[in-house]
């Protein structure tokens, strides 16, 4: 899901590549360290995505489920198990790393909301048995962001509980689109592979692919790059048709719903937020100067949630006035038609010149769920049939 201020629709106009920056820009090949903090952030986004699910139990709140995730992030990047630099994360002085930390806030979007739920405690909601429920969560290294998201069910069971109807409908479909989606970003392919792939196999299942989303290039400190896979193109949104190219890093992101695809702006407060770095302005209250000071040291070029914050009254009163003038960008919480069910799958994903590497995202549990519909169409079951390279065993 996207920021409000970013559209789903990109003009034609392309702006020519090319620049002394760009061609100067370092590789995988030329930065071998590039990767491997790619690599740990994956490992911390799926920690903390196995932690997460851990804590979704009937009776769980929300808020403090987003809570712990974000703080489990944050643990992770000082102490994490993958032992680089004598069991920390970049925090030795031959590791040039400036920053560090969550890349994207924990969401916990529960059947018809599409994303972005990370509600203030006095404004959240207890999970129930039958929730759909899409995970969220981000990390970076010094900038380099994974980012990777998971649809499960509150309750399933292979044996005793088996997920039927148009709940399991709508995450195999999200899962297959998913799976087709990492096999056709490689090199060479074009996005528009990819979108008709999603809207080919979401048919199938009686779903339809959620319009507004975009799956991003990413690069250092840019979480929403201009090259991007529409989840879904319509007369009004549409994207410039583009190949994908060695070195390239996406952040592949899948949303399937049982509703028409039209995802609608609600009433429940945005908490979710990222600095607009190319405005400015002096702000009046103190509250506003002090909440904008914290962000701007926390979270400089990535996005948070209010709620994970520690005075949250403060950060009420600060977001208000940063955002009327335009000092922040908003990720609204929005949902499909009340009875619909939204799932999203979301990984990342590298380009390297030996092919593509999936670098996190958690095994689908397939045995959890039936569906009365099955793809025949041969060119996707043999492409589904394939499998990708994946860093954490996909």
């Amino acid at each position: 899901m996207e920021a409000k201020d970013k559209k789903a629709k990109k003009t034609e106009e392309v702006e020519e590549e090319g620049s002394e920056e760009e061609e100067e820009e370092e590789t995988f090949e030329t930065s071998p360290a590039l990767l491997e903090k790619y690599k740990t952030a994956a490992v911390i986004t799926n920690d903390a995505l196995k932690y997460v699910i851990s804590l979704c139990i009937p009776g769980a709140d929300i808020a403090e489920i987003c809570i712990k995730g974000d703080k489990k992030i944050e643990e992770e990047v000082l102490i994490s198990k993958v032992n680089l630099q004598a069991g920390k994360v970049y925090t030795s002085k031959k590791c040039k790393v400036t920053e560090k930390g969550i890349a994207f806030p924990t969401c916990l979007s529960v059947n018809e909301i599409c994303g972005h739920f990370a509600p203030l405690k006095d404004e959240s909601r207890k999970l129930v048995e039958g929730d759909m429920i899409k995970i969220d969560l981000g990390c970076h290294i010094d900038g380099f962001v994974a980012q990777t998201a998971h649809t499960i069910v509150l309750g399933a069971n292979a044996e005793t509980k088996k997920v039927t109807g148009k709940k399991a409908d709508v995450v195999i479909a999200a899962r297959n689109c998913f799976d087709a989606a990492l096999r056709l970003v490689k090199e060479g392919n074009t996005n528009m592979q990819v979108t008709k792939a999603i809207e080919k196999i979401s048919g199938v299942y009686k779903t339809n692919p959620l319009e507004g989303v975009l799956s991003h290039n990413v690069k250092k400190h840019m979480i929403d790059g201009d090259d991007v896979i529409i989840n879904k193109e319509t007369n009004e949104q549409k994207v410039v048709e583009h190949k994908f190219g060695k070195y390239e890093v996406y952040v592949i992101d899948v949303m399937v719903s049982t509703g028409e695809g039209k995802p609608r702006e609600t009433e429940i407060r945005t908490t979710v937020f990222k600095r607009a770095l190319e405005n400015a302005y002096s702000l009046k209250l103190k509250h506003s100067r002090q909440f904008f000071h914290d962000i701007s040291l926390r979270y400089p070029s990535m996005p948070f949630s209010i709620a994970s914050l520690e005075d949250a009254t403060s950060a009420r009163v600060g977001v208000a006035e940063c955002v009327n003038h335009d000092l922040l960008h908003m990720y609204p919480v929005l949902t499909e038609k009340s009875g619909e069910f939204v799932a999203q799958f979301k990984a990342t994903i590298v380009l390297l010149a030996s092919g593509a590497l999936v670098l996190n995202g958690l095994p689908f549990e397939s045995t959890l769920y039936s569906s009365e519909f099955k793809i025949e169409d041969k060119e996707i079951v043999d492409l589904l049939a394939t499998s990708p390279v994946s860093y954490t065993h996909l």
